[in-house]
């Protein structure tokens, strides 16, 4: 789909009728394996149906990474200045500060390429569309463990997870975080608000709790979780909370990415194994694994009823996180 011609210092990658131009293309970014500004625009190519699909029509925040992830990190929510006028935005509010921005909104893969000139490694997405921010149709089950919770605590909770899923009737598509934990994500009726799906994903994270024998905590303060616990992080489906996408990469040494497994996979996959190195080969042989995850979307009225009933046997529900 791309090709890449030298045109000293930088290089040029035709990408189907666009052309985006990567500066300092031999720029160390990733200090463990020796990769590239360039090699990690040729990863996101390798995976561009993949991490177009996972960022289509999303308000997006950057992480952006200008010399290399040994370096300073920068948390952009505005469209960096320079934009070519192809590469498409997405307004936001913040009413908490009177403010807006106009956010990245990936249509197609040279958009993303263009993010990586701009130094980005990391792709944030919202839950929500363009279509309506303030809807939306993807809840997020981030399953975060605490410092010295084993991996294998992860994996529990995982299938603890896709066993209640599977009492939904809801489908859940699960990937690495490229860090320490899992995440796994539902379609859902783009019908409620940030503060009902945050609802919805508290009730169906009390549940995990209630079938992991301590294992798994809800508890709203870090201070007052175990350091072997996982928490289910439900805060994740806040409004403009967001997490790496699927096929990421993360802003770490070691390159490691965001990658969507099978839920069979679980007990043998470690997040190490999935990289820039490694994750081109496996989408060439697999594919996208998430290709099906708009065929079906959830309705969270049966997750609203359990919050109205943990509630009416007395659970708080803790205070939202500001934007």
């Amino acid at each position: 789909m791309a090709a890449g011609r030298s045109k000293s210092p930088a290089v040029e990658l035709e990408i189907d009728d666009r052309t985006v131009r990567i500066s300092n293309p031999d720029r160390v970014y990733f200090p463990a394996s020796g990769a590239t500004k360039l090699d990690l625009a040729q990863y996101y190519l390798s995976v561009g149906d993949g991490v177009v699909r996972a960022l289509r029509e999303r308000p997006c925040m950057l992480h952006r990474f200008p010399d290399g992830v040994a370096g300073e990190k920068v948390h952009q929510k505005r469209l960096p200045h320079g934009a070519p006028p192809w590469v498409e935005t997405v307004r936001v509010e913040f009413p908490r500060y009177g403010r807006h921005a106009n956010e990245l909104c990936v249509t197609e893969v040279a958009s993303v390429i263009w993010a990586v000139q701009m130094s980005t490694v990391e792709f944030h997405p919202w839950n929500s569309r363009s279509a309506d921010t303030e809807r939306p149709d993807e809840w997020r089950i981030d399953l975060d463990p605490m410092p010295t919770c084993t991996f294998d605590t992860v994996r529990r909770a995982a299938h603890t997870s896709h066993g209640v899923l599977d009492e939904l009737g809801a489908v859940g598509w699960p990937k690495t975080s490229g860090g320490k934990g899992l995440h796994v994500y539902v379609r859902i009726e783009p019908r409620w608000t940030f503060a009902d799906v945050r609802r919805a994903a508290l009730a169906f994270a009390r549940e995990v709790e209630r079938r992991s024998g301590g294992d798994v905590t809800t508890t709203w303060w870090r201070k007052d979780r175990a350091p072997d616990q996982l928490f289910v992080d439900y805060n994740q489906n806040a409004r403009d909370h967001t997490i790496a996408c699927a096929y990421s990469v993360r802003g770490v040494p070691e390159a490691t990415v965001s990658t969507p497994i099978r839920w069979d996979e679980i007990d043998d996959a470690l997040p190490s194994d999935f990289t820039i190195a490694t994750v081109p080969e496996r989408f060439a042989a697999l594919g996208d694994l998430h290709a099906g995850i708009d065929d079906a979307a959830f309705s969270l009225e049966p997750l609203l009823e359990w919050s109205e009933r943990d509630e009416r046997a007395g659970a708080v529900e803790p205070p939202a996180p500001h934007e």
